[in-house]
């Protein structure tokens, strides 16, 4: 391994990438660290701590765990990359069929991503805007009881034309600190190495990874390793037992080693060109394969179903908040609070199924895919080019689809388990058997691919060689 890190750092032109990369993470984590002005953070570190548990701390949680940001903590990239994701999400559906014009650009190759690029960094704006004003004004809103506001703006400066004047400073700096994110994800795309949007996410779990695993082996607010970690059961400090961090851990691995596997594993259909003379010689008849990925659709659909989830708990909770007695708004917020019961994990696990189908059948066409082939003068053994191999091609990716969306609702639900089951935080569980792990998993292999091709192309051996 050490000799493997020297070879990397012997490439010039790798190694200048890599300091870059990490030149921006750091001012990304820098960044993290300086708080809104106006707020007071002490009360909202306390505000925070309360709602953990509620469906307004389950929001902030997902907005963390998928973005980079951080919105229980008031900083300049609280927002974290969510908005330029979901600028990026809404355009690909468009492209997608909905707009024409959209969809002809996204045909035209490299110029025309380029255009929808741009499109996307127009469309970012908006929603930072939109999704910055609305955290502004819950924060400096008063706590009037009903869970609109949550009066954590310092004495003085919520009220008159003071409120307004350092609200919208808020706004615009949450909405600019947003769009320097963007900037430093095309920046490491351009300079660096690796995906720099999924770079900052994994930065901003990867650095929550100490807190949790320190929240599981020591008392809280000390040094002092947790006793209940040397007894069966976890005797009476309140901590998980020795079986269950063993149990934990094992888990952890086991998470890793089968996330690898399936983002590794692909469907290889056979393919054939078809054999012509060219002058006096004769070509084609060579084979080859096309790969179909079992997880095509990555970590999509988990963040599609997870967003669907948590909104109607927070609609049936301020509901019943304002009118205590409307019970049956109660007990369907509850119905969709995270672990509270089999309801959640039966709907999460359906909602994964569909947003898995529907993400895949986006980014897959086995229409096109076919054409193309026709059109290359290639086929696959058994059936006619066109409609026949379209055919083919749709049975093969729904059938994988499914093996895929299937380890996904695992992955997805595994937190719920640790959480109800071993006693565990439910958001220290998602950095130990969750989606979290499989998005750090999932761009450390896209990482470790691209530094591969940089060695492979200077005749140094893979990274993955044995």
């Amino acid at each position: 391994m050490l000799s493997m890190i020297t070879t990397i750092f012997k490439i010039p032109e790798l190694r200048r990438k890599i300091f870059i990369t990490l030149l921006f993470l750091m001012v990304y984590r820098i960044g993290y660290y300086v708080p809104l002005p106006m707020i007071d953070q002490a009360k909202m570190a306390d505000k925070m701590s309360q709602q953990a548990t509620g469906s307004f701390g389950q929001i902030l949680g997902f907005v963390s765990l998928f973005s980079g940001g951080d919105l229980s903590q008031g900083c300049i990239f609280a927002l974290g990359i969510m908005p330029y994701i979901s600028a990026s999400i809404i355009i690909q559906l468009l492209s997608s069929g909905v707009l024409p014009s959209l969809e002809k650009l996204r045909k035209e190759g490299a110029a025309g991503q380029k255009k929808i690029n741009e499109y996307v960094r127009y469309l970012t704006v908006p929603i930072c805007a939109l999704q910055s004003f609305m955290f502004v004004q819950a924060l400096m809103r008063p706590d009037d009881g009903t869970g609109a506001g949550m009066g954590l703006a310092q004495p003085g400066y919520a009220d008159g034309f003071y409120g307004v004047l350092f609200g919208g400073s808020a706004v615009l700096i949450m909405t600019t600190g947003c769009l320097f994110l963007m900037w430093i994800g095309e920046q490491i795309d351009e300079y660096g190495i690796g995906n720099g949007v999924s770079l900052i996410i994994m930065a901003g779990i990867v650095a929550r990874l100490p807190q949790a695993t320190a929240s599981l082996i020591f008392v809280p607010g000390t040094t002092t390793v947790n006793p209940s970690l040397y007894t069966l059961g976890g005797g009476e400090s309140g901590g998980i037992g020795l079986e269950s961090f063993l149990l934990l851990m094992f888990l952890f691995v086991a998470v890793i080693v089968s996330v690898i596997a399936i983002t590794k594993a692909k469907r290889q259909i056979p393919m054939q060109s078809a054999k012509h003379v060219r002058g006096r010689r004769q070509v084609g008849g060579t084979k080859a394969f096309l790969p179909m990925k079992v997880n095509a659709a990555g970590v999509m659909p988990v963040i599609f179903a997870s967003t669907m989830l948590l909104i109607p708990g927070l609609l049936f909770d301020s509901l019943s908040a304002v009118a205590p007695n409307l019970t049956w708004a109660g007990a369907l917020g509850s119905a969709f609070h995270r672990g509270d019961g089999w309801f959640y994990n039966v709907v999460y696990i359906a909602l994964i199924y569909v947003f898995c189908y529907f993400w895949v059948a986006i980014q897959f066409n086995p229409k096109e895919v076919a054409d193309n082939l026709k059109d290359q003068g290639s086929f696959i053994p058994g059936y006619r080019p066109g409609k026949s191999t379209a055919d083919y091609l749709e049975r093969v990716l729904m059938r994988i689809t499914y093996v895929g969306a299937a380890f996904l609702a695992i992955i997805a639900i595994i937190p719920t388990i640790i959480s109800t089951k071993l006693g565990v935080n439910q958001q220290i569980a998602a950095f130990y058997g969750g989606t979290g792990l499989l998005i750090v998993v999932s761009v450390a292999l896209d990482l470790v691919q691209k530094i591969n091709s940089h060695l492979v192309m200077r005749n140094y051996p893979s990274l993955t060689d044995e």
